[in-house]
């Protein structure tokens, strides 16, 4: 039996509530991680795990084939069917395909270690650490594939067990590892954490389908539809990961690793604070967005009512972010990077630009048109590098926040003009409303971290928080209280009479 698609603002906010909840869970996982390691550390100890980071992320997303997201549709309809050899079958192929990745992983990282070390690095040999990243992206594309598996199966409790439990481990294994061993710690950590979340995965995923392994020339031709699916969202993700590690070997190279981990904190502070809202965007939104995709009247209601949920739950929750950075930054990691806070303060407004534009971003992922998808990615990276180079020549670690914001609003601009041309894309005019007196409420908030100090600044800025959350409040319960309890008193008299 099919269920009736639900629509409404309560059931995007309750979803937007559920995968936001974890999510913080996470990041407050991450955070008191990065506490310890802040103080264990310093920042050029952070700058190096990140730059390390960065590097291993762009070769697992530039190996892993899409895996973990092309394989979920078909093994997804095949689940639906209740084909259970069929399934089975499947899954065979898509673990095949994973250790194709796997191998892939290695042979890459080996190859280009020399040239990621002249890139990334002038002092010191580190070409050994480059090759060593192969085994932990190797890890990352086995667990890519059984991720998969198990969102396509409707596993959704192994799942968040899973990310709650590799939080937890991945904090057990870097602090006395960096305790013990100081910077020497960084590349045991980044390859044990990879090994800790493989096994969680197939420890979940093999008890619910055994590994039965075979290699045929039919295996590989079945999955090639399931690559093809996914270059697209490789390529993008290669972009992303690309733009990242530029961005932080640039800083190394121009100022070194303080640098390097100072912008790291400013951006990861900020964009993972965001992503609790934005987590629910591919668990739930994308899926109704999909299903309405070729109306053009009712992709504009999916992607309004997910935009204006999503912007009235975060905008407070920028402001907050704001106001309590200076008190954030020092508590969460160390006295040496107070000097990311003017940073951290002014990338915040870009998150006001991108809740209103990644819901209409995803009208080109729903159509399937994803050359279109990576161009615009593509080219919102290139913005993006160009942007950071030119603040941190002029004006520091502050050029760099300022950057973020200039990138985000030419993507808003570009993504919002596209859909307008392209697929009749329409804000309505209370969304406009709602993004305007948000976004004011947000720059306001900025600007009095500029102006004033001690409790003139603490008084205001709570004042204005407070005014940003009540009216966000209002709003929230006018559409899903007392729209819903009138919609469902008229279908009562309805059907009574």
């Amino acid at each position: 039996m099919v269920e009736e698609r639900d629509e409404s603002y309560g059931h995007v906010l309750k979803y937007t509530g559920i995968f936001g909840g974890v999510q913080g869970l996470n990041i407050l996982i991450g955070l008191v991680r990065n506490k310890f390691v802040a103080i264990l550390l310093g920042p050029g100890g952070m700058g190096l795990a990140s730059l390390l980071m960065s590097v291993q992320n762009f070769a697992a997303q530039f190996t892993n084939l899409g895996i973990s997201f092309g394989a979920v549709p078909r093994l997804s309809e095949l689940y639906d069917e209740r084909s259970d050899e069929r399934l089975l079958h499947f899954i065979q192929v898509v673990r095949l395909w994973s250790l194709i990745a796997a191998a892939l992983g290695v042979l890459f990282c080996v190859i280009s270690s020399s040239f990621a070390d002249t890139l990334t690095f002038t002092w010191g040999n580190h070409t050994l650490h480059y090759a060593v990243l192969g085994v932990s992206v190797a890890m990352l594309a086995i667990t890519g594939g059984e991720t998969a598996i198990l969102k396509a199966t409707r596993r959704l409790g192994p799942l968040a067990k899973l990310q709650i439990i590799t939080a937890l481990l991945s904090l057990f294994i870097s602090v006395p590892l960096y305790y013990f061993l100081f910077h020497s710690g960084v590349m045991p950590v980044i390859v044990l954490t990879a090994l800790v979340t493989m096994l969680s995965t197939i420890y979940y995923s093999y008890r619910c389908y055994p590994l039965h392994l075979k290699f045929n020339r039919s295996l590989l031709g079945e999955g090639f539809g399931m690559i093809r699916l996914g270059l697209a969202f490789v390529l993008a993700a290669v972009a992303s990961s690309g733009s990242e590690m530029v961005i932080r070997s640039f800083l190394n190279v121009e100022g070194g690793l303080g640098d390097v981990g100072l912008f790291n904190v400013g951006y990861l502070i900020t964009m993972t604070y965001a992503g609790m809202v934005f987590s629910a965007m591919e668990s739930d939104y994308f899926p109704r967005l999909s299903a309405v995709n070729q109306d053009v009247e009712a992709t504009n209601k999916t992607v309004n009512r997910q935009m204006e949920v999503s912007l009235l739950l975060l905008s407070p929750m920028l402001a907050a972010l704001i106001m309590l950075l200076p008190v954030l930054i020092p508590l969460l990691f160390s006295d040496e990077f107070l000097p990311v806070i003017g940073m951290a303060q002014v990338a915040v407004l870009a998150m006001y630009f991108k809740v209103m534009t990644l819901p209409v971003a995803y009208i080109t992922l729903a159509r399937s048109f994803s050359l279109s998808f990576l161009l615009l990615e593509t080219t919102y990276y290139i913005v993006f590098v160009v942007m950071v180079v030119f603040g941190y020549r002029y004006y520091g670690i502050l050029g760099t926040g300022l950057a973020i914001v200039v990138a985000h609003v030419f993507d808003f601009l570009m993504i919002n003009g596209y859909a307008y041309w392209r697929y009749q894309y329409r804000g309505t005019s209370k969304l406009m409303l709602y993004a305007f007196l948000q976004t004011l409420f947000g720059i306001s908030v900025y600007v009095v971290s500029l102006l004033l100090e001690g409790w003139l600044y603490w008084t205001i800025e709570a004042a204005l928080v407070f005014v940003s959350a009540a009216y966000s409040m209002s709003i929230l319960r006018q559409k899903t209280h007392l729209w819903e309890s009138l919609v469902k008193r008229f279908l009562f008299l309805r059907k009574r009479a």
